[in-house]
């Protein structure tokens, strides 16, 4: 009966007819709308009323961080690798490139040409470092995205040196610090980050003056989410890895006590507080729920730096901060320069080892768990979180 009704029914009478029918099959009563009113779609009409509220996650922040780099000189004679450094940090890129933030120390300049500002009386112990400055490109390659110029061989050629350190990374994109009127700012997962360098020594953000440094790190705290502090100190050879807990010297010369500086720029705000300059590796600890590195040692020092015994050992640090800064998690990567080449990982996990016996003698009390694959951790932090689903479970404690 219906469908010969509309069979004889004009185009206009069928939609109505239709209508109709539908409105009496539904049980749902329709909400009147006015014809004129912006939302007179019965979809929307029939929205909800009400949002579901996001769930509430925090922000995390990975650094990976890596000691003494000096990919070769062509001073005072021409060290420079024979692929010009192509493949020397390809064994690490994975490694390098998979942090939110990638940190090195490199010794020495990038420059091309230029006169040495030091003397070298023994042209083969001349510790006087310029790479060509086409070199920032393996940096760049490799995933650093900050480098620390504030060390003993930042100025081998000068301020002028390290002026162009500075425009040949500049021009890939990498920032810097260590020239006591450069600090490096940035934007990472939405939080803003800096990155300051200190160093005993000429023109550069002084660790010595701890009232400046305290002060310095306290203003930038108050205007950036996560600060990190990069330390060039103590003293330098194969017996300096343990911490005395004191001034340190190197030929007469004061580099400072590191404990003391560390903690006083943790306690002004600093987040993570990563050292170098001994050329070998020193403990780690937990202050203040912050993370200390002594000293990363050497990463990748073609020939020019010592590579013998512990010189050799190359720890890359891994680790996790939430968006305050707090340290979460963190793992020692450990791999070991075998010249001719660079650093390569280390399946013996040599310096994690190290670092896990060094961390325990200096650091007894320490709240910092470090496991034999070098795992770092604070247990009840990372089982809280992991149990909330926020971070994966870890596989060795």
């Amino acid at each position: 009966m219906l469908l010969a009704k509309v069979k004889g029914t004009s185009q206009h009478g069928i939609l109505l007819l239709a209508a109709g029918f539908l409105l009496a099959c539904n049980s749902v009563p329709v909400p009147e709308v006015p014809v004129d009113s912006p939302s007179a779609s019965p979809i929307r009409a029939l929205a909800p009323r009400h949002k579901i509220k996001p769930v509430e996650t925090k922000t995390y922040v990975t650094i990976a961080a890596v000691g003494d780099i000096m990919l070769g000189t062509d001073f005072p004679k021409n060290h420079l690798p024979d692929d010009d450094g192509k493949s020397l940090l390809e064994p690490m890129h994975d490694l390098l490139q998979a942090a939110d933030i990638t940190f090195g120390n490199l010794e020495g300049t990038l420059l091309d040409g230029g006169e040495a500002e030091k003397t070298c009386r023994n042209p083969e112990r001349c510790y006087v470092f310029r790479s060509p400055s086409r070199y920032a490109h393996l940096f760049q390659l490799a995933g650093f995205d900050v480098l620390s110029l504030g060390n003993n061989h930042a100025r081998d050629f000068g301020e002028e040196g390290r002026s162009a350190s500075m425009q040949a990374l500049d021009a890939v994109g990498i920032h810097h610090s260590g020239r006591d009127d450069d600090i490096a700012s940035w934007t990472v997962n939405g939080l803003k980050v800096a990155m300051i360098a200190f160093a005993p020594f000429k023109n550069s953000h002084d660790l010595l003056d701890l009232p400046a440094a305290v002060a310095t790190v306290q203003g930038l705290a108050a205007t950036h989410d996560i600060v990190m502090v990069s330390m060039h100190a103590g003293g330098e050879g194969l017996d300096m890895t343990r911490l005395p807990f004191a001034r340190e010297y190197y030929y007469r010369e004061d580099r400072g006590d590191v404990v003391e500086f560390a903690r006083s720029v943790v306690e002004a705000g600093a987040d993570i507080v990563l050292g170098h300059g001994p050329h070998v590796p020193r403990a780690v600890e937990i202050y203040r729920g912050r993370l200390i590195a002594y000293s990363l040692g050497n990463f990748a020092t073609y020939y020019g730096i010592s590579v013998a015994q512990t010189k050799g050992l190359a720890p890359l640090l891994m680790a996790t901060l939430d968006e305050s800064g707090r340290f979460v998690r963190g793992q020692i990567h450990s791999a070991r320069q075998l010249r001719p080449r660079g650093p390569v990982p280390d399946p013996e996990n040599t310096a994690a080892r190290l670092i896990q016996q060094l961390s325990r003698l200096d650091f007894p009390e320490t709240v910092l768990q470090i496991s034999e694959a070098g795992r770092l951790y604070i247990q009840d932090s990372v089982a809280q979180l992991e149990e909330s689903g926020q971070i994966q479970p870890l596989t060795d404690r």
